[in-house]
């Protein structure tokens, strides 16, 4: 399983460098809340034209879905990648921008059901492929800052799961990134 991580990480700094006719490149962090978590990250964008970027980001998930998912009470974390595409409708790199982003988590959830006489409780091992689309708005501060809020709307889709079943579905995700960028 390792080597599936190592391979499409080395295939992501390929295509980085296949992209390296670019025009701006930013390094920044990134927050994503939803009703049922929290998403940090550092984020990698890079631009292929003059309107077009290329997006790495690296995630750790904090869960909460509560009474929401399967199981009577889920909570858990995960640590995830994204790879997606940004596009500006104005030079620049900033104001309004359309995305599509694609999600791999590896996530891992603790679960209790109430049942007759007490509680069962467990953990389940979750991959989850999450397609998104993202709209979102680029301020330019300065020469080198940019930070850029955004709505994403996706659906989160467990893959594989070793153990119980767990929340998966419609996902709504408000977010900001704060960047430094190189040109």
């Amino acid at each position: 399983m390792k080597n599936k991580h190592r391979f499409t990480l080395a295939l992501l700094c390929f295509a980085i460098q296949v992209l390296g006719q670019s025009h701006v490149t930013d390094f920044g962090v990134e927050i994503q809340a939803y009703p049922t978590g929290l998403i940090p990250g550092i984020r990698f964008e890079r631009s292929f034209s003059e309107k077009d970027l290329f997006t790495l980001r690296l995630g750790f998930q904090i869960i909460d879905h509560r009474d929401l998912g399967i199981q009577d009470d889920e909570t858990g974390t995960g640590y995830g990648a994204t790879v997606g595409y940004k596009h500006y409708f104005r030079p620049g790199f900033k104001g309004l921008n359309l995305g599509l982003r694609l999600d791999t988590w590896s996530n891992t959830i603790d679960w209790t059901n109430n049942i007759p006489n007490g509680f069962e409780t467990g953990r389940s091992s979750v991959w989850v492929l999450q397609p998104t689309a993202e709209l979102g708005w680029g301020i330019v501060l300065g020469e080198n800052a940019v930070v850029t809020p955004a709505l994403a709307f996706g659906y989160e889709v467990n893959v594989k799961t070793d153990g119980k079943e767990t929340g998966q579905g419609a996902i709504i995700l408000l977010g900001i990134t704060l960047a430094y960028r190189l040109k």
